[in-house]
């Protein structure tokens, strides 16, 4: 039976976080004794632990099916790789940085200057796409100490919370590009491998839309249904049960979370009582 090979970064943050997708999917996975490859107990799936440097690479050479990765990574090496769903998890950015002390104005202050990064082919589009001549220093690891040491003036470097910045006296100038962890797909992939990948994705989505939502319950005056119903952003229709108490009836509904505060203040305001929000665990359309 054909078995999905799926890559994930070895350890670190995306690491947990791909792990507990999966998890969330159903799919178990024992990896014990930090094995760099592992088979799911319960799903046609292969997962092989890799430095999330390599993987683009097996993607391209068909040595895995699929990879959940940072699409920062992608740009860099593999901007032909198919991505087929962005997972809302990982989110960073690729940044130029400068010592606190550099007078920053605009790009056109760094032409001529020494850049250190782990992402050459980024910088030097980006620059070059701005008409900014940069003389490149290519390093792998400890990128924020290299204006400290004197080895460039500034930096691209990934940034998440800036704290990294902050401790090696650097700010943020510029921002290359927003990153998030992606469901990318081979251009190798066989047949047989892309249908098991199909199910996989569809459970992804499942679980995306799951922590995009909230399952929420009130109690509303009947003749407040009409107008609750028109305020809440339902998948089709509430679910509205009659109460033991006469002239009142619960109402059931599923409400996005960007837009959850505004709905709540206005169902509030339109005449619904305890109401209860609970977290979904699965939502399938």
């Amino acid at each position: 039976m054909k078995t999905l090979k799926i890559a994930i970064q070895k350890s670190g943050r995306l690491n947990e976080d791909s792990l507990k997708i999966l998890k969330d999917c159903g799919i178990s996975i024992n990896n014990g004794n930090d094995q760099l490859k592992a088979e799911a107990t319960n799903f046609s799936l292969e997962v092989l632990f890799l430095r999330n440097s390599d993987i683009p690479q097996y993607l391209i050479d068909g040595v895995v099916d699929a990879a959940i990765v940072g699409d920062n990574l992608l740009v860099e090496k593999g901007n032909t790789i198919q991505i087929i769903e962005k997972l809302g998890f990982s989110k960073c950015k690729v940044s130029v940085a400068v010592p606190k002390t550099f007078e920053y104005n605009s790009i056109q202050d760094l032409n001529g200057l020494r850049i250190a990064t782990s992402y050459p082919n980024t910088v030097l589009n980006y620059f070059n796409d701005r008409n900014v001549t940069v003389d490149l220093h290519q390093i792998s690891g400890s990128v924020e100490i290299a204006p400290s040491i004197g080895l460039a003036d500034a930096i691209v470097d990934i940034v998440s919370s800036g704290s990294t910045l902050f401790k090696n006296n650097l700010k943020e100038v510029e921002v290359i590009l927003k990153s998030e962890a992606v469901l990318a797909v081979s251009p190798k992939i066989s047949f047989e491998a892309k249908v098991i990948l199909d199910k996989l994705q569809f459970r992804i989505q499942s679980v995306l839309k799951a922590r995009k939502s909230k399952y929420v319950l009130m109690n509303v005056p009947n003749d407040k249904i009409e107008l609750i119903s028109q305020i809440l952003p339902v998948l089709k229709s509430p679910t509205v049960m009659p109460l033991a108490e006469e002239g009142w009836s619960s109402v059931h509904s599923v409400i996005n979370e960007d837009q959850f505060w505004e709905v709540i203040d206005q169902l509030k305001e339109a005449g619904a009582e305890g109401i209860l929000v609970c977290p979904i665990e699965k939502m399938v359309l």
